[in-house]
C-alpha cells in the first residue's frame, strides 16, 4: 500500500494493548478509524486519543464471539462508510493450562472469537476490500501460530489456522490489490500475558522481560507490513530464533518442547 493516508481501516480490539497500539499508530499515519472491541469504556479513551489526532473515528461496542454482532457491525460500517481499506482482525482471548481440563464452552468461546471472527469479518468484508483497488488486511497471530508450546492447545489452534487463513488469502487475492499480513508477535507486554484463565480460574502467569515485547512495536511492525505488503511478520528476537529453529532444524525442537514433560508431575 503506497499511503495509509485518508485510507479507512477498521480494528478489532482496538480498547487496549496491540489493538490499541495499531489504532492509534493507523492514526498517526493519517487513517480514519472504525474501531470495535467489547470493552465500551477503554475503547472510547482509544477513540477519543486517535480524534486528537485529527482523524474521523467510529466506535462499535461488540462481542466477536457472536457472529450476529459482527454482522451487524459489518453492516454499521458499511452504511457508515461505504469501503474499507484495511482490516486489522486483532481480537483475542487465550487459555492456559491442561488441554483436558478446558470445558466445551471454553473451546468454543476460544475458537469463536481467535478464528471463526476473523474469518467471518473477512467473508463480509472481502468484496469492498478488493472494490478499492489497493487494500491490506492484518491477521495477529503469534509465534505460537508458528511454532508449538505446551497447555496452549486451543490457542494454537486458532493462531495456526490464522496462519493458514492469512497465507490462502494472500495466494489468492494479492494480485487483485489486496495484501495479507499474518503479524505473529513473541510475548508482548499487554494484559493477555499477565493473566490466562487456567482450568477456569484466573491465573497471574510472569513471563521474563527479556522475552517481551511492546504493543508499539508490534504497531510499528504492522504499519511497515502494510506499506512494504509482507506475507509473515515475525516480531522479537526470542520469538525469531524460536522461528528458525523450527524452520532449520524441527527435531531440535520438538526435543525442547518435549523437556517440558521430563518432569515426573500430576497435571494440575
Amino acid at each position: 500500500m503506497k499511503t495509509i493516508r485518508d485510507k479507512k481501516a477498521l480494528v478489532t480490539g482496538a480498547a487496549s494493548g496491540i489493538g490499541r497500539a495499531v489504532a492509534l499508530a493507523l492514526a498517526k499515519e493519517g487513517a480514519d478509524l472504525y474501531l470495535v472491541d467489547i470493552d465500551g469504556d477503554k475503547l472510547a479513551a482509544t477513540a477519543d486519543e486517535a480524534r486528537r489526532m485529527g482523524r474521523a473515528v467510529e466506535t462499535r461496542v461488540c462481542d466477536l464471539s457472536d457472529s450476529k454482532q459482527i454482522t451487524g457491525a459489518v453492516d454499521s460500517l458499511i452504511s457508515t462508510w461505504g469501503r474499507l481499506d484495511i482490516l486489522v482482525n486483532n481480537a483475542g482471548t487465550t487459555y492456559y493450562g491442561p488441554t483436558l481440563k478446558m470445558t466445551a464452552e471454553q473451546w468454543d468461546h476460544l475458537l469463536a472469537l481467535n478464528l471463526l471472527a476473523p474469518i467471518q469479518l473477512v467473508r463480509e468484508l472481502l468484496p469492498t476490500l478488493t472494490a478499492q483497488g489497493e487494500a491490506h488486511i492484518v491477521n495477529v497471530s503469534s509465534i505460537f501460530g508458528l511454532v508449538p508450546m505446551r497447555k496452549i492447545a486451543a490457542y494454537q489452534t486458532s493462531k495456526f489456522g490464522l496462519v493458514g487463513f492469512s497465507a490462502a488469502l494472500r495466494a489468492e487475492y494479492n494480485r487483485c490489490g489486496c495484501g495479507v499480513t499474518a503479524l505473529c508477535p513473541g510475548f508482548v507486554r499487554t494484559a493477555m500475558i499477565e493473566e490466562y484463565v487456567v482450568a477456569g480460574r484466573e491465573q497471574h502467569v510472569r513471563i521474563p522481560g527479556w522475552m517481551c515485547t511492546s504493543a508499539e512495536t508490534v504497531a510499528n511492525q504492522a504499519i511497515r507490513a502494510i506499506r512494504a505488503n509482507k506475507a509473515i511478520v515475525v516480531i522479537s528476537f526470542s520469538a525469531r530464533l524460536i522461528w528458525w529453529i523450527a524452520r532449520f532444524s524441527p527435531r531440535t525442537l520438538d526435543w525442547i518442547v518435549r523437556q517440558g514433560w521430563r518432569r515426573k508431575r500430576p497435571i494440575d
